[in-house]
């Protein structure tokens, strides 16, 4: 029983080492597209807020704000559960675009500089990197808890139970052993009693005979 339940962990050992590199190679394929977009992110608003200042110097404060109310837009986004190699995360869709044409943002492009359309197209992209980063984040992070949650199952199957076991089959194994010889060091001398019986009664058997 202790063997089959050792062998029962040792495939226990490959399912989780191969699930954790699975997990690794998903982790890895993520990060550098979440690295990507929280480096766009940077870039997109320090130019967004230039062009900004530049347009709200050109064309006043006012006649921005109202610009902005009027390209304003109810952005609905979904929280989805999603699953991958049995690990539940959460991910986000939206039904509409993040960047929008300009003759799609509810004002006349050509009554304005471009300094401001250029500047709504960047905030645009930064909300569009901004949920893709929201969606890797929340993806990395359960990748990242399932990782190491794996690697302790794996530290001590591999640390505690499997040395555990094979001390435990190890003992007996020393123990039956033990018997075994006992058992035999007994039937030999058992042997050896009889033999010296049987001679004996041969002996007796060969004197009366020759008395005869």
């Amino acid at each position: 029983m202790l063997k089959d339940k050792r062998k029962s962990v040792v495939n226990s050992i490959a399912i989780l080492k191969a699930r954790k590199q699975a997990l690794i190679k998903e982790f890895l394929a993520d990060t550098l597209p979440f690295l990507r977009s929280r480096e766009e992110i940077r870039k997109s608003y320090g130019r967004a807020i230039t062009e900004l200042a530049v347009s709200i110097g050109r064309e006043g404060a006012d006649a921005v704000a109202s610009i902005a109310l009027a390209a304003r837009r109810d952005f609905g986004i979904e929280i989805r559960d999603r699953s991958i190699w049995g690990l539940r995360y959460k991910d986000i869709a939206y039904h509409d675009v993040p960047v929008r044409k300009p003759d799609k943002r509810g004002y006349y492009e050509y009554a304005t500089t471009p300094h401001l359309t250029e500047s709504i197209s960047l905030f645009e992209k930064l909300l569009e990197n901004m949920l893709q980063i929201a969606e890797f984040e929340s993806k990395l992070k359960r990748l990242g808890e399932e990782i190491v949650k794996t690697t302790r199952r794996i530290k001590v199957l591999e640390e505690l139970v499997l040395p555990g076991l094979k001390r435990q089959i190890r003992t007996i194994g020393q123990y039956i052993g033990e018997r075994e010889r006992e058992a035999f060091y007994r039937l030999k001398r058992v042997k050896g009693i009889l033999e010296k019986k049987q001679e004996k009664e041969i002996s007796r058997r060969e004197g009366e005979n020759r008395g005869s």
